[in-house]
């Protein structure tokens, strides 16, 4: 039997197990975080988790669908790539994200400070208009003051707290010698809680603490609808930032960060690994996914010599790559940079409600001074001028203007959003409405960027056999689609053997004796055709084309007819050669089109055409289009797009359609005229109303009663856009 030692010390009992518990923690303090582009279901998810929470050395995963990312915690050992391949495997695309480069932004913070703010905003003033009741239903002089010091002890904190959004800006605006429209809100608040303070020490029969309040509420409500028509807001930039490889391999095995590369070192990229470098092939082949750089997604050869850029694909074949530029001097970094140039350019875009603003900020401000003095000098008494210029200020305050722009602007997004889109940005409507001009890319965006075989049933029966065979060894999408087509078509695969995989080339194997080849025009000996295509050899016979079309998006046709029909000009840019752009550009209707166009060039024509007086609406989805997407007046990209380029556009297409994009232009025409009509109602209602003030009729309570009405009366209009035909 063995002996059981005891102590007396709980110190000595307790190390061990502290030990333990601080092992454990640095063991699991390993975190991999993975991008998921192809993500879109609950299954997807627990398709992930499990595979994840299957892999040696994996202790959790969880994973995120509307940021496509999983959270990976890992022991020490755990490669990030091992994780990759066996969801790659599993039929999930997965790249490893930089977790240092991702970050909650400050739009994500504000959006929930506004909210707290809002919270105790309607709190208060729920609880100070209870007791207004009991002070307006005759409370005597000693009850009143009393609710009037309970008010203020309720109020003032809560004003001092929720109204610091106007009270900042309009100090920022004050110090840059500019007036917005927080500076006549802020102004109104700080009066209207300030008069009634002296009121309530003066045993005065009226404070207005409720109306601050109120107008605080009301105010808070408009910035947070405003909030929400852009809470999706990261930067894109940083989000290209992320994708960078934050990790590579040298040629010794050696496993170090992208920061301790330098120029002429050798780095090994694996099959199905992201390249994390600027550099150029030393050793092996390959097929290479560029979508990052052309948008394509075909692959391309990769031989000794070929330039890599960072943010590129390995499909099929090792490589040792010699590095020309890493980090911060990569093309992928760069790409990066140049979005966020072009975001922060956007950004200089004034509102309607701004431009309202640098009017009528100053009107109001002279009618509250001319009120002030006319009744000081008309009456002597300060503290009856005093009140009407509170409710001059209260009776004019831009509580309508503040909503005109939100609750139309959530009204459409409503609206869009049943038809399939989501606005993302504030400003997104009123930009669209003043769009001329449409560009758009090609793969995967106005088509879906999958090939399809053109002359399958050209194609005699017995070739259709063997191409089936040797299709189903190879993960090349061209293979992928012919699979697929003989498959459907019911076609039955030949009997091959000693099938065999050459990187950037193609596949061979025996059949009946004879050698077949299945890949590039080159290798299997003939001349290679305009179009996309593949080809078959069979023993010394000639070669068999299979060509491929790319399949136009569902209502790509519809969405160009409609833009046409509005008197706007569309044009295509796309990596892809010339003879597929124009074939494309045919098919939809598009007269004017450009081939070849690299990320730069891209952008660099949106942004010609901006300085010509154009305004812009980029549609793409792939990286190489996140520049001329930021560059753009006003930018779409679809749901299927990588997070960064759903990151950096205006609206996003949430089905496989591109029809709606015909009808959100429209409506946002139709919502920057409603917005200039709630610019008309709030000025109507000013003309009826500030006669009254001025005129010592109104009281600072039924000022904000009649602001109140103003701002509801702007949001029923907004409504209408839900019937819009």
């Amino acid at each position: 039997m063995s002996e059981v030692q005891m102590s007396a010390c709980p110190a000595c009992l307790a190390a061990p197990a502290a030990q333990d518990a601080a092992h454990a923690r640095d063991v699991q303090d390993v975190k991999v975080t993975l991008s998921l582009p192809a993500i879109h279901c609950a299954a997807c998810i627990s398709g992930v988790e499990r595979t994840l929470n299957g892999h040696p050395g994996v202790r959790a995963a969880r994973v995120n669908l509307t940021l496509k990312r999983a959270l990976v915690e890992t022991d020490e050992d755990t490669d990030a790539q091992a994780l990759i391949a066996e969801l790659t495997q599993a039929g999930y695309e997965a790249y490893e994200l930089d977790a240092g480069a991702l970050a909650a932004t400050q739009t994500d913070l504000m959006g929930r400070k506004i909210l707290t703010r809002l919270a105790v905003a309607g709190f208060a003033m729920m609880n100070v208009m209870l007791l207004s009741v009991a002070v307006w239903s005759g409370a005597s002089s000693a009850t009143r003051d009393l609710f009037h010091m309970v008010s203020a002890v309720i109020a003032v904190p809560a004003i001092a707290f929720s109204a610091q959004p106007f009270f900042a800006s309009a100090w920022t605006a004050l110090r840059a010698k500019r007036l917005n429209m927080d500076v006549p809100i802020s102004l109104a608040i700080l009066l209207a809680a300030g008069m009634s303070i002296f009121e309530t020490f003066q045993s005065g029969a009226h404070a207005y603490f409720d109306a601050a309040l109120s107008l605080t509420f009301f105010l808070l409500a408009g910035r947070y609808l405003d909030y929400r028509t852009r809470s999706v807001a990261r930067s894109a930039a940083e989000e290209l930032a992320a994708l960078e490889v934050p990790r590579a391999t040298r040629e010794d095995g050696q496993v170090v960060p992208i920061g301790d590369l330098v120029k002429g070192d050798i780095v090994r990229v694996v099959p199905g690994a992201r390249v994390p470098v600027d550099g150029v092939i030393t050793q092996g082949a390959s097929e290479l996914d560029r979508s990052v750089l052309t948008g394509e997604t075909l692959p391309a050869p990769a031989t000794i010599g070929t330039v890599l850029s960072a943010g590129e694909v390995n499909l099929t074949g090792p490589l040792l790559v010699r590095v020309t530029a890493a980090g911060e001097d990569s093309s992928l970094h760069r790409l990066a940079d140049l979005v966020a140039m072009a975001e922060t350019s956007r950004n200089r875009y004034t509102s309607l409600a701004d431009r309202a603003a640098q009017v009528y900020a100053p009107v109001v401000h002279l009618l509250a001074l001319v009120a002030f003095l006319a009744w000081a000098f008309a009456t002597g008494d300060i503290r009856h001028a005093l009140n009407i210029a509170v409710a001059v200020l209260i009776i004019t305050c831009p509580c309508a203007l503040g909503l005109a722009v939100p609750a139309v602007t959530t009204a459409a997004s409503g609206r869009l959003f049943r038809a399939g889109m989501l606005i993302k940005s504030a400003t997104a409507l009123e930009r669209l409405a003043e769009v001329d001009t449409v560009v758009f890319d090609k793969t995967g965006t106005l088509t879906e960027g999958r090939p399809a075989p053109s002359n399958w049933a050209d194609i005699p029966s017995e070739a259709r056999s063997v191409v089936m065979a040797m299709a189903a060894g190879s993960a090349h999408p061209l293979s992928a689609a012919l699979l697929e087509c003989a498959t459907a078509s019911g076609c039955e695969a030949a009997d091959i053997s000693n099938v065999r995989e050459f990187p950037g080339r193609g596949i061979e194997a025996r059949w009946n004796g004879q050698q077949v080849r299945l890949g590039r025009a080159a290798w299997v000996g003939c001349e290679t055709l305009a179009q996309t295509a593949t080809y078959l050899q069979i023993g010394d016979a000639p070669a068999i084309a299979f060509t491929f079309v790319d399949q136009l998006r569902d209502g790509a046709e519809a969405a160009i007819a409609a833009l046409k029909a509005q008197g706007k000009d569309v044009v295509l840019l796309s990596g892809d050669a010339p003879a597929a752009v124009a074939d494309i550009a045919a098919r939809v209707g598009i007269d004017a089109w450009e081939a070849e166009c690299l990320p730069m060039g891209k952008a660099l024509r949106v942004g010609e055409l901006s300085r010509s007086g154009r305004k812009v609406l980029m549609v793409g989805d792939g990286l190489n289009d996140t520049a001329a997407l930021a560059a753009a007046h006003v930018s779409i990209s679809p749901a299927s797009a990588l997070e960064a380029t759903r990151v950096v556009s205006d609206i996003v297409l949430l089905g496989t359609s591109l029809a709606p994009i015909g009808e959100a232009t429209k409506v946002a025409v139709s919502a920057t005229r409603r917005i200039k009509e709630n610019f008309a109602i709030a000025a109507g209602y000013n003309m009826i109303a500030i006669p009254i003030a001025l005129a010592g009729f109104a009281t600072p309570l039924a000022a904000a009663l009649a602001m109140s009405t103003s701002s509801i009366t702007v949001s029923l209009n907004a409504l209408r856009l839900r019937g819009l035909k």
